[in-house]
């Protein structure tokens, strides 16, 4: 069995490279950053892109066509026979609401995959292990207190995103597309800490297979329960959430094979929680201590934008509707910054359980390099091209004229919103969400919201969208300066 880990386990230079020590740390520290530039000797440009985009490009594959799943989603739900426009408001309605409660699984997340990645530049396999074990028993409860707070509370909570902006009709079939997505929360819960931990080793292939089946299996079933289809009967909004459980089922159950197998570093099994496992409170210490903070972020994220969105649904149709559309096509750009950021969290946390800070830098600024190049073409590709993007999910003239200033604003927007994607990806590898929860704070649920109240009065849609430009550049400058102090090097976890 040691062997077959051994060969499953993902690669990289660092595990080539030696270890530092207190006298290595020490000298690291004093020196200036034209030296901290520097590459070991050894060691080239080219190594360090190799190991970035081994584990970015199956992240970009899976966030991409997850990303587009969902645009699918929304183009199938805006061809529903008359109601298109109603039905992607009721959708979008369901959206933040549900964002609520996977932010919890997101904070736990981001805690078990840089204690996992510790673990595995440390070479500490059984840490690791023991770590997802821990992080999955943490999950268990939350999906489960998730799943039926989101049940109980979906129809105020839909009513409260409404903000008397939307109709009876939208906010009931809002109310019914959330929940059906609460009660298929668990499977969604589990299968992205079992992502969380694989992409901690380096291992992105695997997730990037079974959420990529799982997409599949949602735009197959949006097909045939949306409208109906050979046979099925047409669902509306309600085929839609169903379609989209359907998927997540399938990708926790190839999860499930792929950790229990122990053919991909890890071997847990989910027989192991019923027979004598016990709570570790070292190990969940870890996991709380860079999860706790990271869901004071999660909140606030979702906080600030559920204000916000209530400040926009006063617009009524077909304003909200093309809002909605527009941040279902940035959604997609996120997936970029979010790709490079799983490398850039993977190798600096590997890269610090292995006591080289230097190499944790090296591997972060060349993740923000790439990330900023082809964030550049696709600003550019979405300034020329939005509104016909656009028209694939509306053919509204209103909607589509609305969205071209918009989609040029999302254009110049690129380049400035992924590098704190990726610099804040390298903070959570290191173990530092506090600061970034702050910054969060200030930008998200005070300068987003504040500035909006003003603009949206002024500019109507596009007052939004020069909240949300203002709320990205205020982030990107904020958490350039954090990693550039660089206090996330010295963390202890």
């Amino acid at each position: 069995m040691a062997e077959t880990k051994e060969r499953r386990m993902v690669k990289t230079y660092l595990d080539e490279v030696p270890w530092g020590d207190d006298t290595f740390l020490q000298q690291e520290e004093e020196k200036s950053r034209k030296e901290r530039k520097k590459l070991p000797v050894g060691c080239r440009n080219s190594i360090l892109y190799k190991d970035i985009m081994r584990i970015a490009w199956p992240s970009l594959v899976e966030l991409l066509l997850a990303s587009l799943a969902s645009m699918v989603d929304m183009m199938m739900v805006g061809d529903i026979p008359v109601i298109g426009d109603d039905a992607i408001s009721a959708v979008s309605l369901a959206a933040q609401p549900k964002f609520i409660f996977i932010s919890l699984i997101i904070a736990l997340n981001a805690g078990v995959t840089a204690a996992v990645a510790r673990a595995r530049g440390a070479g500490d396999h059984e840490l690791a292990n023991n770590t997802l074990r821990q992080g999955v028993l943490v999950s268990l409860l939350v999906c489960v207190f998730g799943s039926v707070a989101g049940f109980v509370f979906a129809r105020p909570l839909i009513h409260f995103m409404a903000n008397g902006g939307l109709g009876e009709e939208v906010m009931a079939m809002g109310v019914a597309y959330l929940e059906i997505q609460m009660v298929g929360f668990l499977t969604t819960g589990l299968a992205s800490t079992y992502t969380a931990a694989l992409r901690g080793t380096g291992n992105s292939r695997i997730p990037m297979v079974y959420n990529v089946v799982a997409n599949v299996v949602n735009v197959i079933g949006n097909y045939l329960l949306i409208n109906g289809h050979m046979g099925f009967p047409a669902l509306g909004v309600i085929g839609a959430s169903l379609a989209t459980v359907f998927g997540q089922c399938v990708a926790l159950v190839m999860a499930l094979q792929a950790i229990g197998s122990g053919k991909n570093y890890f071997h847990v099994r989910l027989m192991d929680f019923f027979h004598g496992f016990q709570v570790d409170r070292v190990i969940m210490g870890r996991i709380v201590k860079v999860g706790l903070p990271s869901l004071g972020e999660q909140f606030i994220m979702r906080v600030g934008v559920i204000l916000f969105t209530r400040q926009v649904t006063a617009l009524g149709n077909p304003a909200y509707a093309t809002h909605q559309i527009c941040m279902n096509i940035q959604t997609l750009t996120f997936m970029l910054g979010q790709a490079m950021a799983v490398s850039s969290t993977t190798l600096v946390g590997q890269s610090l359980g292995k006591k080289r800070p230097d190499m944790a830098e090296h591997y972060s600024s060349r993740c923000s390099r790439i990330g900023i190049l082809i964030s550049m073409v696709l600003g550019l590709f979405f300034a020329v091209f939005g509104k016909y993007i656009v028209a694939l999910y509306s053919d509204t003239e209103a909607v589509i004229q609305a969205s071209i200033p918009v989609m040029v604003l999302l254009g110049v927007m690129q380049p400035i919103q992924t590098p704190q994607f990726i610099l804040s990806g390298s903070l959570r590898g290191a173990g530092d969400t506090k600061t970034t929860a702050f910054i969060t704070l200030i930008s998200v649920l005070l300068l987003r919201p504040v500035i909006a109240s003003f603009t949206i009065p002024a500019f109507g849609l596009m007052g939004a969208w020069y909240a949300i430009t203002a709320d990205q550049i205020s982030r990107t400058i904020l958490v350039t300066l954090l990693y550039r102090s660089g206090r996330w090097k010295k963390i202890m976890l």
